[in-house]
């Protein structure tokens, strides 16, 4: 095998983390590889961002592509939620939220909002190779710099065994690498950092259809979450996109399926539900419907020797508030200048910077999406009499602004949502 390549910075997968968090570094002028195992565009969901995704694509220059092409690309303006359940309806407008910062968003197809984000980190410098898959990981004791022998990284880095698209084998070496596989999760699985989620094993099968919807009443520039009539731990997502598809799916724990195709899974439950019955009474199907199981995930640490995890591949919860894209976004935006940081020599404490200040916004969504579950959330959102200062702060965290800890829903999510959802019920 020849002698490593030398980067400054290796990225494991080219979606929305890995994407900002390489723009992000090559601005600073250091040498990018990404390494992405599959051809994009390619299927995947998580279609409906946050608004606090906005500044986050700001701050890496790619706001502006997404504003450039969404119409072109089919991407639907997006300014809030609405909920069904059973007959009641209530929508949050994201536009009215307590914390500062933009109130809309789009809801985007994500093989080309990825591969949009993808193309222009490239513009901006960073190298990318798709179908080059990550087989390996070692600690590399010094890191010398092959361009300059007097340049030698005392710290050292890690060396990366890659299989490119023919499966021929070569390595990289890198004085840091960045893990943004998202659920293929390379780096947890070749270091042994997996662990299990906290959540119950859950299934979401789902498609893109032409919608044919015909209701005036429907606003597409909300996604619709609706509650099962019957079982209120079972939900679906329609995200409306502006070409006239959209995305829809069922979301159950897994022994509510059976053992039948994705798409009679899919159109059963559809039709479960009298509203969303009546809504897509003329839905028809693009292409294959899909499934995944068991998607929620945890590690035991977020970062270690020249290493760290962003978005999926460190921790997802679930995508009933579509929060993860948001937290990918939100690790790339942490995790970038303390590379930058890192890689000038500083030293850098990763727990206080990184690991802690990350952890607890997810633990904020965390908190959200369990009472959904257990429907604590749910009485709160369809409560008929709602406080404006509360709704404002519930559509800031709705709106992906789970780390601003002025918001007393963040600061003490479960104590704030227990006395909410008692006040709401009584």
């Amino acid at each position: 095998m020849n002698n490593p390549e030398q980067f400054d910075v290796v990225v494991i997968g080219a979606g929305p983390s890995g994407a900002l968090a390489s723009s992000l570094l090559v601005q600073k002028g250091w040498r990018v590889l990404v390494l992405e195992q599959q051809i994009f565009p390619r299927f995947t969901i998580g279609e409906s961002l946050l608004p606090q995704c906005m500044e986050y694509l700001a701050d890496a220059n790619l706001v502006a592509p997404l504003h450039e092409h969404a119409a072109s690309l089919g991407f639907q303006f997006k300014n809030g939620a609405a909920f069904h359940r059973s007959g009641e309806n209530t929508a949050i407008n994201f536009t009215e939220k307590s914390s500062p910062g933009p109130g809309t968003t789009y809801q985007v197809k994500r093989g080309l909002f990825d591969k949009l984000l993808a193309d222009n980190a490239q513009l901006q410098g960073a190298v990318i190779r798709y179908q080059h898959s990550v087989k390996d990981y070692k600690v590399t004791d010094v890191f010398e710099n092959s361009s300059d022998k007097n340049n030698t990284d005392k710290n050292g880095g890690a060396t990366l065994l890659v299989h490119d698209a023919q499966q021929q084998p070569y390595q990289v070496q890198a004085r840091f690498v960045l893990d943004a596989s998202g659920f293929g999760r390379v780096l947890p699985k070749l270091l042994n950092l997996e662990l299990p989620s906290n959540f119950p094993v859950r299934s979401a099968y789902f498609s893109h259809f032409v919608d044919n919807i015909s209701d005036e009443n429907f606003d597409r520039n909300k996604i619709l979450i609706t509650v099962h009539p019957e079982h209120r731990d079972i939900w679906y997502w329609l995200i409306p996109f502006s070409d006239g598809t959209a995305s829809i799916g069922v979301v159950a724990e897994s022994e509510r399926f059976n053992d039948d195709e994705a798409e009679v899974i899919l159109n059963r439950f559809l039709e479960q539900d009298p509203h969303l019955k009546a809504l897509l009474a003329k839905r028809e199907l693009i292409g294959p419907a899909r499934s995944i199981t068991g998607y929620s995930s945890n590690v035991s640490k977020l970062y270690g020797q020249h290493f760290a995890l962003l978005g999926n591949a460190g921790e997802f919860l679930d995508p009933v508030f579509s929060s993860g894209v948001t937290i990918a976004l939100k690790s790339a935006s942490l995790i970038a200048p303390l590379v930058d940081q890192y890689l000038k020599g500083e030293t850098i404490d990763f727990e206080q910077h990184y690991a802690k200040p990350l952890q607890a916004g997810v633990n904020c969504f965390r908190t959200f999406v369990t009472g959904w579950y257990d429907t604590r959330f749910q009485d709160v959102i369809f409560h008929t009499e709602q406080n404006k200062q509360v709704r404002e702060m519930i559509s800031a965290i709705l709106a992906g602004y789970a780390w601003d800890t002025s918001n007393p829903f963040v600061a003490q999510s479960e104590r704030r949502l227990n006395v909410l959802a008692q006040l709401c019920r009584t």
